[in-house]
């Protein structure tokens, strides 16, 4: 069955969509079809590979038993390159299909197919049965998607073992004053002292903090005129939707510019005390 098919079969409910749509910066589920369009020129979605490699393998012994999920994997950049960097399994989970098939796609083209496995499935529910990873990447997803920060935090602890780990790439803001001049989905932020409160509160022990940007990455200047190039492409092609895909152009360059000005976007290396 294809990851197409698979989605087909599932029952996704109006509010997981929603979830979706929000994590993926959109202001509505009305964009999900359009989305592996809008998308296409990006393979790393937010997420940068080589610095989840190398907070891995500073800090975890690994071997060819290390077990990693990639939570909300997107299309698998990361679970690709930990796989074939450091030859651990890994286990991406993701909602998209078209994503779930490129992810298959790039693991049996860098040959590492049978150290991947993707799944098609809502994380929230995943969550409630994955256990016992000696480590979990959550990158650039966003926590409203599982109902939080410290929803999140609860629910990704909950797949590793005693002593494990967790990657969070994610963005706070240095100052509450920073808070007005988001311009997109500002109440999504925290200051950096909330998440350290948090961190305590779920037993969870900041190992390392990072921060880079990986060069197979857009820019600003070239990720806005990628999506801009195919939201005009699909508006000629659906007139009818032309306010739809002008507003998410709107919401990305927002988006950009919010990382740009008004946050500092770092990668969280915590350890789970039990």
């Amino acid at each position: 069955m294809t990851a197409s098919e698979e989605w087909a079969a599932k029952n996704i409910s109006n509010e997981t969509k929603e979830k979706l749509a929000r994590s993926l910066s959109w202001e509505t589920a009305e964009l999900l079809p359009f989305m592996p369009y809008l998308l296409q020129d990006f393979w790393e979605l937010g997420s940068d590979p080589e610095v989840m490699v190398q907070l891995v393998k500073k800090h975890i012994a690994v071997s060819q038993n290390t077990r990693i999920l990639d939570v909300a994997c997107g299309k698998g950049p990361v679970s690709v390159r930990l796989a074939q960097k450091l030859g651990v399994r890994v286990k991406g989970i993701d909602l998209m299909p078209e994503f779930i098939e490129y992810a298959r796609s790039q693991a049996r083209e860098l040959a590492v197919e049978d150290l991947c496995e993707f799944v098609l499935d809502d994380i929230n529910e995943a969550l409630k049965t994955e256990r016992d990873y000696d480590c979990l990447v959550f990158g650039a997803v966003g926590t409203e998607v599982l109902g939080g920060p410290a929803e999140a935090l609860r629910k990704l602890k909950s797949a590793v073992k005693p002593g494990g780990y967790i990657l969070i790439e994610e963005g706070y803001i240095p100052t509450d004053g920073k808070r007005e001049s988001i311009r997109f989905n500002r109440d999504a932020y925290f200051p950096l002292e909330h998440w350290l409160t948090l961190f305590k509160e779920t037993g969870l022990e900041l190992v390392e903090t990072a921060s880079g940007h990986s060069e197979e990455n857009l820019d600003k200047t070239t990720g806005v005129a990628a999506i801009t190039n195919r939201a005009n492409e699909l508006t000629r092609e659906h007139p009818d939707k032309k306010e739809l895909f002008e507003a998410y152009v709107k919401t990305q360059q927002d988006e950009y510019n919010d990382i740009d000005d008004s946050l500092v976007c770092v990668t969280w290396m915590l350890k789970s005390s039990g």
